[in-house]
């Protein structure tokens, strides 16, 4: 599967296809790059590229890797919920000052922290958006591997604009983890527990459920994540 279409990039539908891909994936990858801003924000200054260049690396293999079993990912019962409430962790994580740290290998733990958290987010948001990135690829890996590298410098200049506005006006910060609480809440509500229960319903009542668990979701991350950065402050202060 990964030898598969190389062969055909000499055609003219290949080019089509991939500029297809890469500008699907830049129009699916806004959440990715919110995460990578906000996980890396707290990393010294000489650390945010290289964070933001393998959080971006990380987030454009994981949809590789999805594209192939994505499928089957997607009709696993729980699944979703698992991933949304992991999700509704790592935003409200995201709002809380990392421990200032002098010693290098403190420094490079904190990098390769802000890298895991990127992975683990951008493996749950995927799940949805992989699948038109796998249509638009059609079965060529070549396709999906060459249009994703290539949207890599992409994610991360989209990283690089979002965090210099997070650093500008820091009231951001809590937008975007109130957006990831609310794609958290999205993502729990459309696992197939939830969408099979909800069918006796009526497709109407099923869009309702997920707006109010989008909205819960947006909230829980703001309630708790402020709490938990204020638990936080008075121990900050005192450094």
């Amino acid at each position: 599967m990964i030898g598969s279409g190389w062969g055909q990039m000499g055609g003219g539908e290949f080019w089509i296809a991939l500029v297809k891909i890469i500008w699907i994936n830049i129009l699916l990858s806004g959440d990715n790059a919110l995460v990578i801003a906000m996980a890396c924000r707290g990393l010294p200054p000489h650390q945010r590229k290289w964070g933001m260049i393998l959080g971006a690396g990380v987030a454009v293999g994981m949809r590789i890797v999805f594209t192939g079993v994505v499928a089957t990912l997607m009709l696993l019962p729980w699944l979703k919920i698992a991933g949304g409430l992991a999700l509704l962790y790592i935003a409200a994580k995201l709002l809380v000052p990392d421990e200032a740290e002098d010693d290098h290998g403190e420094a490079v733990q904190n990098l390769w922290r802000a890298v895991r958290i990127v992975a683990v987010a951008d493996i749950i948001m995927s799940l949805d958006n992989v699948i038109a990135i796998a249509a638009a690829a059609g079965g060529n890996m070549a396709l999906l591997v060459i249009g994703l590298a290539i949207s890599i410098p992409l994610i991360v200049a989209g990283a690089a604009l979002i965090m210099a506005l997070l650093d500008r006006f820091p009231v951001l910060i809590w937008a975007g983890a109130a957006l990831l609480g609310w794609i958290s809440g999205e993502v729990i509500a459309t696992d197939p527990v939830v969408t099979g229960y909800l069918a006796q319903y009526g497709a109407g009542t099923a869009h309702v459920v997920e707006y109010t668990a989008a909205a819960v979701g947006a909230v829980l991350v703001l309630t708790v994540g402020g709490l938990w950065r204020r638990s936080r402050m008075p121990k900050e202060s005192e450094v």
